[in-house]
């Protein structure tokens, strides 16, 4: 430091900048809390009106009924609505979407854990790297793109119909297609298929939490178990699987969530019979019945709100 500036040191405060630009800055320095308003009013506001305010009206919509006769809607508070959601038709349709998604859960966990289980045990360095391109890679392509691909593989012309009829194994896959449910005249317009296209779609959702909550375990506790005589399946159901559940529930609540409220699969890839997401496109597009619409998605918002909180107690969302 030179003399100069010891003999004129900086003064304590300094001076206002003068203009609009240093009195803004000024009154923020002062009053930080307007500051954290004026940045958390946007969001908010978006939150609260947007968002939750068209929840809320949907909600509302669902309380009203539909006139059978003029096909006008009545704005009248009933149940009514409700009620048409216990007919035989309609808890048909809720049962198949709520029973594919939790089989759809089930076969994403199934296939995410050896995988997860490899990226967080064994893989380190540029093999990490490709772990994470592999499963993030399917999330950078359209969505739309992946579901009409799946159709032409699954298809009665695809390449699986080729490659089983080259296997000499056709006649497993005729087998499976002439059983009721889950069969059809081909994969593509199947159960099966569609069962098939959702776990593809929403696999890395499933992946990603569980390789997360299987980094956290520590090693000495797979070693101590081996040490003290426990065997693979043994380590794996009581010292792997319980500290890795709250990954799965993570992933879980994507896998679910997405299967229940998605249309665009069933849509493409299935058969005629009607999930939730395609009740609520043709009751509030080709039948104009908006209420029973609402109705109809009212039911996996109080789904997943029970499913959120069964999986808050679980831990799962430290595993996101």
């Amino acid at each position: 430091m030179t003399i100069a500036a010891l003999n004129n040191p900086a003064p304590a405060i300094l001076p206002g900048s003068g203009g609009m630009r240093g009195a803004l800055s000024d009154l923020f320095w002062r009053r930080p809390r307007l500051l954290l308003f004026l940045m958390l009013a946007p969001p908010v506001l978006w939150l609260g009106v947007v968002y939750i305010g068209s929840l809320f009206a949907l909600l509302a919509q669902s309380f009203f009924s539909i006139d059978e006769f003029s096909g006008l809607i009545n704005h009248e508070f009933t149940l009514k609505t409700y009620g048409d959601l216990f007919q035989a038709a309609n808890l048909d349709i809720i049962l198949r979407t709520v029973t594919m998604a939790a089989l759809v859960t089930l076969a994403s966990a199934i296939i995410a854990f050896p995988i997860a289980y490899y990226a967080a045990r064994y893989a380190r360095g540029r093999w990490k790297a490709l772990f994470y391109l592999g499963v993030m890679l399917p999330l950078w392509s359209s969505y739309l793109v992946k579901i009409y691909a799946w159709k032409l593989i699954l298809a009665k012309e695809g390449i699986l119909t080729w490659l089983l009829a080259k296997l000499h194994l056709l006649w497993v896959l005729d087998g499976w297609l002439s059983l009721p449910v889950v069969g059809g005249n081909s994969l593509s317009v199947s159960a099966t298929g569609t069962f098939i296209a959702f776990v593809y779609v929403w696999l890395p959702f499933m992946i990603l939490p569980v390789q997360a909550a299987l980094e956290r375990v520590p090693g000495n506790l797979v070693e101590a178990s081996s040490d003290l005589g426990a065997s693979p399946g043994q380590t794996f159901r009581n010292v792997l699987f319980p500290l890795a559940l709250p990954g799965i529930v993570a992933g879980s609540i994507f896998t679910f969530s997405l299967t229940l409220g998605d249309y665009i699969i069933p849509q493409i890839i299935g058969t005629s019979r009607l999930f939730i997401g395609q009740a609520v496109y043709s009751q509030q597009g080709t039948a104009g019945n908006i209420p029973l619409a609402a109705a109809f998605t009212v039911v996996p918002i109080v789904i997943m709100g029970f499913y959120l909180w069964g999986a808050k107690r679980m831990g799962a969302f430290d595993a996101l």
